[in-house]
């Protein structure tokens, strides 16, 4: 089978591999996301003399995905210092002159969890990050969303939680759904990272709360056939059962399906690639680069 090279470019590392065009990952390799300069040369070098037919890369964003774009393959208006404006695909087609599929990180997540993952054989699936930040892909009718842009599902805003005092960390945007249920704001609002607090804090039925708002409008607008959530804050496992209550409680019977009713358990579920969703989407970017799609 041919080669294929997969970056996931995260705000916090990138993890590069080789693969397969069956989503199998044979090399895993990742980087500390610093500067552009130093993180682009450790991935560069990774890839110096491999034998790779395409490469995909599913980054953090904002992106600019639309070919024939001025801008076309670039991280363009991130808070991450030293990153916005950064021609990605310039810099990784410069040097390896292959194909390259290019995407958000959520997207090429969806797009792995679509192929060979939660939502294998169904015709669409949502997949949403919670992590440092929250970001959502989409897979509708067998196809990656793009418009004018890409979707930014996580800044989406959401009604607030009666008991929540906090202002919201996003910078743009302070309470939409980043600012008010990412890790940093879970950190934030109760003094130490997620991961420290124990499953039965009231953090998480806040964090539930607001993830079930954004879900119930996720199902209303695209009405996705699987809904998977990754990132590591949903590493919390109480957080699932929570978040299945409350989406039905705000749906109050008005979209009539099974999967909504007794099959919420395996509507919302977790990714079936574990941490390889977003490594694996991008060799499913890398496959779509190189039949030309």
């Amino acid at each position: 089978m041919k080669l294929l090279g997969a970056i996931e470019a995260g705000g916090t590392k990138f993890v590069c591999g080789i693969g397969h065009e069956d989503g199998t990952i044979v090399d895993r390799v990742s980087f500390p996301t610093t500067t552009p300069q130093e993180t682009m040369g450790q991935v560069l070098n990774y890839f110096a003399g491999q034998d790779v037919q395409a490469i995909g890369i599913g980054s953090f964003g904002p992106i600019d995905p639309v070919p024939g774009s001025p801008t076309y393959g670039y991280i363009t208006t991130t808070p991450k210092p030293h990153w916005g404006q950064f021609d990605l695909v310039g810099a990784v087609g410069a040097a390896c002159n292959v194909p390259i599929g290019f995407d958000t990180d959520v997207n090429g997540a969806a797009l792995g969890e679509y192929t060979w993952g939660a939502a294998r054989g169904l015709d669409s699936c949502l997949y949403i990050t919670v992590g440092t930040g929250i970001g959502a892909g989409a897979v509708v009718g067998g196809k990656l969303i793009h418009g004018l842009s890409h979707p930014e599902m996580g800044h989406i805003l959401v009604r607030r939680h009666p008991e929540d005092t906090y202002e919201g960390f996003c910078p743009y945007h302070g309470d939409c759904l980043e600012g008010l249920a990412a890790g940093p704001a879970i950190g934030n609002r109760w003094g130490k990272p997620a991961g420290e607090l124990p499953a039965d804090h009231p953090a998480w039925e806040m964090e539930a709360h607001y993830l079930a708002h954004a879900l119930m409008n996720y199902v209303l607008i695209l009405s996705p056939q699987k809904i998977v959530m990754g990132g590591g804050v949903m590493k919390q496992s109480q957080l699932f059962p929570l978040i299945h209550g409350k989406l039905q409680e705000l749906l109050s019977g008005y979209v009539q399906h099974p999967a909504l009713n007794a099959g919420i358990g395996n509507y919302v579920v977790p990714p079936q690639l574990g941490d390889n969703a977003g490594l694996s989407g991008a060799l499913g970017l890398a496959t779509l680069a190189l039949n030309g799609a």
